[in-house]
């Protein structure tokens, strides 16, 4: 029987356990999950309940901090270092309701880690946090590897976080509570989106809903607004992964980079609360080259990938702005 289930609208729940012997079979599942949903569910993954709780609490006590003493760690175009009410997205056209702190392995953190002063040991906590969520993605890497024919290893040279030049991002995270007066006048707390890394691993905070999803990339509009969404219950010992479009170009559009958001609270049930949860994006190395087994498209570095995300992500959010402004 297997160990895949299938849980509410059909997000399928994978198991890692035993993963050196069941590695086809895994493969199986997460080759399936990718192509026809986008998102799918970890169990069995080997960090405990009581450890994921452990760094959210350290998460928490980040967040805790003065403005000024986060302040001291500004976020900057290397993705790395604390923000707050500054990502605005196409799909909204406002800010997300939220701040976070962006952690990298190498050379971009330099100066970024708050210091002890402010958080005694944060450093060592996060980066350990960090190395256990790598080896679970280097495993899903294998698999996604043999899914498309390359060699076991190949995505896990393309991400290697032991270089200095690394750019795997792990994001923590804190959505502000709402008032419930203003119940759905906020637009989300995190407006639709696909990911443009290779893929996302994310850990939440049990009962602390409003991830949904859009499965399947080919019935969405661009930004996923006005179409059909998923509820992702928030469960502490699961982790939610997605496809970003990274992934989904090296397997020439097979797998499906999936749309989604943190909504605003806007119905009976709904979550009002501080939320927290935690983003592990696997973002290649600058130099690895991108191409997928058909070479639908042409070959790219990882730095030219990240770039062409990038504009067409600000081009698509000056658009937005000035539809809102003529509005």
């Amino acid at each position: 029987m297997s160990q895949t289930q299938y849980v509410e609208r059909h997000i399928p729940q994978i198991s890692l356990a035993d993963f050196e012997n069941r590695i086809d079979a895994i493969t199986a599942e997460l080759t399936d999950a990718a192509q026809n949903v986008g998102f799918f569910t970890l169990i069995d993954h080997g960090i405990s309940k009581e450890d994921i709780d452990s760094i959210f609490s350290t998460s928490k006590s980040f967040f805790d901090l003065p403005d000024d003493a986060k302040a001291t760690v500004p976020w900057n175009s290397n993705n790395v270092g604390w923000e707050k009410n500054s990502q605005i997205r196409p799909s909204t056209g406002k800010p997300d309701s939220k701040e976070s702190y962006q952690l990298q392995f190498g050379d971009n953190m330099k100066g970024l880690w708050v210091a002890d002063e402010h958080l005694p040991g944060f450093e060592t906590t996060a980066l350990a946090f960090m190395h256990r969520v790598q080896q679970i993605s280097e495993s899903l890497m294998r698999c996604f590897a043999r899914g498309l024919g390359f060699p076991d290893d190949f995505f896990i040279k393309c991400h290697d976080v032991s270089r200095s030049d690394s750019q795997t991002t792990m994001r923590l995270l804190h959505y502000f509570a709402l008032p419930e007066e203003a119940y759905g006048k906020e637009y989300h707390r995190a407006g639709a989106h696909a990911d443009w890394d290779f893929l996302t691993l994310l850990f939440q905070k049990e009962g602390q809903s409003g991830l949904e999803i859009c499965p399947g990339r080919e019935s969405v509009t661009e930004f996923g607004i006005g179409d059909k969404w998923t509820k992702v219950e928030a469960k502490t010992g699961e982790i939610v992964c997605n496809i970003g479009d990274l992934l989904m170009s090296w397997s020439d559009d097979r797998f499906k980079s999936t749309f989604h958001r943190v909504k605003a609270p806007c119905e009976s049930g709904d979550y009002f609360g501080d939320r927290y949860s935690i983003a592990y994006f696997n973002q290649p190395c600058k130099d690895a080259l991108i191409q997928g087994p058909l070479k639908k498209y042409p070959m790219v570095t990882g730095a030219q990938f990240t770039e062409s995300a990038m504009k067409r992500n600000f081009a698509a959010l000056q658009e937005k702005l000035k539809m809102v402004a003529a509005a």
